[in-house]
């Protein structure tokens, strides 16, 4: 073997692979080549098949905007189409959230320059701004309920022109806008108010829109009365816009259009005239009261339709003017309204105060003592007084009458003959060691009339009321007697009058004790409507329209059809019967004629308010006068009229809180409604 130097000879024979590291190398390229081509190809097809949509959904999102359109809300109308709501607009003064959020003062001094040029109160703008639920918040719904990326309306019923000169002036005026705003309209035909039954509108708020995915930041939602029942009827469907913007916001195509629908017109069964006639006799009285001096605090009045449950009128006093949610309540005036001493003018008293309804339960005591045995032919006494164990009770609204059959009991609303059938019945029930499982006659009839359960009517805010007896005491007692017993000890320092406190702490020691009893007094008070029986003036209303109509309890039913504004359309809304009160033909026919001698028979409680009726429209009715301890005598007249050509039979019910007797406070006001109704049809 030979070396050179510069070169390496090989033995003869040998052969070098010098190819194969350079094929390896090549194959591994190629392999590592198709991998990455197919992590590609794969990556892509996810990306344009899989997730292809959905990301153009995102990017869709990403570069568009959507512009919400409030549908135009439907009317309320009277049972003749007479318009009750209706809509207009109103120019409303906004300021940007994010503007807001980097102002140094909240945004007073712009609100001061605002306050400057065009008015409005800078503490009241400044607490719009406030979210609902933040310190120093004003209470809703003055507070700002909304989405904290709209923006904020600080002033409403704006001057449009004027309030352009905000914007011309961006630096000293930053972030506010002006934008017009449907508002809600009322028409006041022949001044009808009904405020609490039409209710009002309040804005959407967080929890609204958590609740119901259709709703929008701009929806105004109804509160209360017909606008809340019927609100999705009423508001429609909003429209939606949704349109393509640049990379700087500003809109460059329009993606999308769906018109908005609006709402359906809601007709209810209100008379205007007969619902005038009732808040003119609430209103009439009230006042006439007040200035002799009465400790009135309000009333109710109520006409029904016992043939349907329609309700033709409903009015409740103190009222207010529902104006004042138009474009957003102020501070000043909610708290105008909620002030205890205008005497919740928010409230509809119709259907949400409760009265122990008093000698106007005897139209329901009375069938429970003939259901108990008690005679209908016989003859009761009469007397001024009677005794009942080791307590006197009296006659509130009669003297002794000597010997009365039972329609004179009702005429002259003798309180002693029901307390004497009550105490009767009470000892043949074993008195105080009675059979609690057992259901006593007046309670049972009491829940045959419908007392003791809301009525099922269209509007929020009903309350239920009470029916006592021997299981309802027990159960109470035992909810209640670890606080009774506290308050037994420790009594009622709060309370600044001290015979009320050394009532209220006497009456906590008799419950400690033994309040589980059904006592004789119990039982005598729930006979002429009083003790722990509460009704509202509806639910006796109802009670008394199945007396008139032979004892179909309706469902009362303010709304009568739902239709398109141009009433091309309509859908009805049929009656609801709840139950039957089913009477013996002996208690009806005592009913009868008792009801109708209050008002016709010069000894009658009713009477004096009557004298000169026309005869050929007979009313028949009940007084009561409730006592209610520490305040002076709830004034009732429950009442019900002929059934006219039309088949419709009319019933009247007015409650005045405080107004004392009832010939003199509620009967003059029923007689009122009364003289309106016999010329309808």
């Amino acid at each position: 073997m030979r070396w050179r130097r510069d070169s390496i000879e090989y033995p003869r024979g040998y052969r070098a692979n010098v190819a194969a590291p350079y094929t390896a190398r090549i194959w591994a390229i190629l392999v590592i080549t198709v991998l990455v081509l197919g992590v590609l190809a794969g990556r892509l097809f996810q990306l344009q098949v899989v997730d292809g949509p959905a990301m153009k959904q995102a990017a869709q999102r990403i570069n568009t905007r959507t512009v919400d359109a409030p549908a135009t809300r439907g009317r309320i109308l009277a049972a003749d189409g007479t318009p009750l709501v209706t809509n207009g607009s109103t120019w409303v003064l906004t300021m940007d959230p994010t503007t807001l959020a980097e102002s140094r003062d909240g945004g007073r001094a712009v609100l001061t320059r605002v306050q400057r040029l065009i008015g409005g109160d800078v503490e009241e703008m400044l607490g719009r701004t406030k979210a609902c639920g933040t310190k120093d918040a004003p209470p809703a719904p003055v507070c700002f309920s909304g989405s904290p990326v709209e923006p904020i309306p600080v002033l409403s019923n704006v001057d449009p022109g004027l309030s352009m000169t905000l914007l011309e002036r961006p630096e000293d005026f930053p972030g506010l806008a002006v934008r017009q705003q449907q508002v809600r309209r009322f028409p006041a035909p022949s001044a009808v108010n009904a405020a609490q039954v039409v209710g009002y509108l309040g804005r959407t708020n967080a929890a609204d829109l958590q609740r119901d995915s259709s709703l929008n930041a701009a929806d105004l939602l109804g509160r209360s009365g017909l606008e809340s029942s019927y609100d999705k009827v009423l508001r429609g469907t909003s429209g939606r816009t949704v349109l393509a913007v640049d990379a700087r916001g500003l809109p460059v195509r329009t993606v999308s259009t769906t018109p908005a629908v609006g709402g359906q017109d809601v007709l209810t069964h209100l008379d205007v005239p007969v619902q005038r006639a009732a808040e003119s006799a609430l209103a009439e009285t009230i006042g006439r009261l007040r200035t002799a001096k009465r400790p009135v605090t309000g009333g109710a009045a109520v006409v029904l339709d016992a043939s349907s449950g329609a309700v033709v009128a409903m009015a409740s006093n103190p009222t207010y003017d529902p104006l004042v949610w138009t474009g957003g309540i102020t501070a000043a005036e909610y708290r105008k309204l909620s002030d205890p001493k205008a005497h919740n003018p928010l409230t509809n008293r119709v259907i949400g105060t409760l009265q122990p309804p008093a000698s106007t339960f005897k139209a329901v005591t009375m069938p429970a003592a003939i259901a108990s045995g008690v005679d209908p032919k016989g003859r009761y006494e009469c007397s001024s007084q009677v005794t009942v164990g080791s307590r006197v009770f009296k006659n509130y609204e009669s003297a002794a009458f000597g010997a009365i059959d039972m329609p004179a009991a009702l005429q002259v609303s003798c309180d002693t003959v029901f307390y004497r059938w009550a105490f009767a019945r009470w000892i043949s029930e074993g008195g105080l060691k009675g059979d609690v499982s057992k259901t006593d006659p007046y309670s049972q009839m009491a829940k045959q009339f419908g007392f003791g359960r809301r009525t099922g009517i269209d509007l929020p805010g009903e309350v239920a009321g009470n029916v006592p007896s021997r299981a309802w005491k027990l159960e109470r007692w035992n909810t209640t007697k670890a606080s009774m017993c506290r308050r037994a000890k420790s009594g009622y320092p709060e309370v600044s009058d001290t015979k009320q406190a050394e009532y209220f702490k006497k009456l906590a020691q008799e419950n400690c004790s033994y309040g589980y009893q059904w006592q004789a007094g119990d039982a005598v008070n729930l006979s002429i409507g009083q003790g722990d029986m509460l009704v509202s003036p509806l639910q006796l209303a109802v009670g008394y329209a199945a007396v008139a109509n032979g004892g179909t309890i309706w469902q009362p039913q303010v709304a009568a059809a739902t239709r398109t504004s141009d009433g091309s359309a309509a859908s009805r809304i049929s009656p609801v019967a709840n139950g039957r009160l089913v009477l013996s033909a002996a208690a009806q026919t005592v009913l009868t004629d008792g009801l109708r001698r209050v008002v016709t028979e010069p000894t009658g409680t009713a009477h004096p308010a009557f004298v000169d009726f026309p005869d050929d429209y007979p009313i028949s009715g009940k007084t009561g006068t409730g006592e209610v301890y520490g305040k002076d005598a709830t004034a009732w007249f429950a009442s019900y009229g002929p059934k006219t050509r039309s088949g419709k039979q009319y019933v009247v019910v007015v409650m005045i809180e405080q107004g004392g007797l009832a010939a003199r406070a509620a009967v003059p006001a029923a007689r009122q409604i009364w003289d309106v109704l016999r010329t309808r049809p």
